[in-house]
């Protein structure tokens, strides 16, 4: 039996409350939300339940408390499928926990919390096998650093989901020179290369030993630097109801491409289509999209290898 290409992810794991408004206030005034859910979410975390929605076989590697919270976030990635050997709970911490407000129009507002008090060591975290590519995100220094690495000592494929992040610039820049291939944030990017300029801000963030390097701009889809040049992938159009998530579907895609061994133009494609049409539905992983919805969106995609194994 052919087995599922995995994708082993590092990173953050945490409870989304996300409620529903018209419009997102931009004073410190009382309004009523018209809907309110209950996800779990995180940038890694969420990658890792969108390649198993997509059919791959997902790891999340992440720290959560002892709590309640921390029991809901095991369980959901147990309904999703995805292999919670290294989740890693903590006695005495709070499990991250984040609100996300949701406009009318899609776009959104995300207040997070992480515990200051969650281990930072990543010396525990020893799989047998990294699988046929990793992801990691900013969130978790330590895990991601030990993940990189290990990829690229066993010639693995990498991808970083490099979003806004409150760790040190030069912690930060050591990230992203570990990685092979890093997908900015537009606010990631402007961040870390400090200029809004998506042109200079690639060029400034390019290392010598990455192997692709690009950043995604909402319905813009994904500027990267190709032979010098900016290159730019519009995603297909669809009627925008919720962008949760759809950022870290993105790099779910992309990563699962990866370990497929996909070429870069197809794991492009591949991921645009996969947050488009995430987009298009409401909730955040409830909105992630499966094989067969995405032969139904745009049945010219060549999706014959997502199910193809060794």
């Amino acid at each position: 039996m052919k087995r599922p290409r995995s994708v082993f992810c590092v990173g953050l794991a945490l409870q989304d409350t996300i409620l529903t408004l018209d419009r997102i206030p931009d004073q410190a005034v009382k309004v009523y939300a018209k809907g309110r859910r209950e996800v779990g979410g995180g940038p890694a975390a969420t990658a890792a339940v969108t390649v198993a929605r997509l059919g791959g076989h997902a790891s999340i590697a992440a720290r959560i408390g002892e709590d309640n919270i921390g029991a809901t976030i095991r369980a959901e990635f147990d309904a999703w499928r995805v292999d919670t050997t290294w989740l890693c709970a903590f006695r005495d911490v709070q499990s991250s926990g984040a609100v996300v407000l949701v406009d009318s129009g899609g776009e959104r507002l995300i207040v997070a919390y992480a515990d200051p008090d969650l281990p930072s060591a990543a010396d525990w975290l020893e799989p047998e096998s990294w699988g046929d590519a990793v992801l990691c995100d900013l969130t978790w220094p330590e895990g991601a650093l030990r993940c990189l690495h290990a990829a690229r000592a066993a010639a693995i494929p990498s991808l970083l989901d490099a979003d806004i992040s409150r760790h040190a610039p030069t912690i930060v820049a050591t990230i992203v020179e570990a990685a092979d291939h890093v997908i900015f944030s537009r606010p990631g990017l402007a961040q870390f290369a400090g200029t809004e300029s998506v042109d200079e801000g690639l060029r400034i963030a390019r290392r010598s030993s990455h192997i692709f390097v690009g950043v995604t701009d909402g319905a813009d889809g994904l500027y990267w630097l190709e032979n010098g040049e900016v290159c730019n992938a519009p995603p297909p159009h669809v009627d925008v109801v919720d962008t949760t998530g759809a950022g870290d579907a993105f790099h779910g895609a992309f990563a699962l491409a990866l370990a497929h061994g996909r070429p870069i133009a197809d794991a492009i494609a591949f991921s645009n289509t996969v947050a488009a049409l995430k987009c298009s539905r409401p909730g955040g992983r409830a909105g992630l999209p499966d094989p067969a919805a995405l032969r139904s969106f745009m049945p010219g995609l060549d999706l014959d290898w997502l199910t193809a194994g060794e």
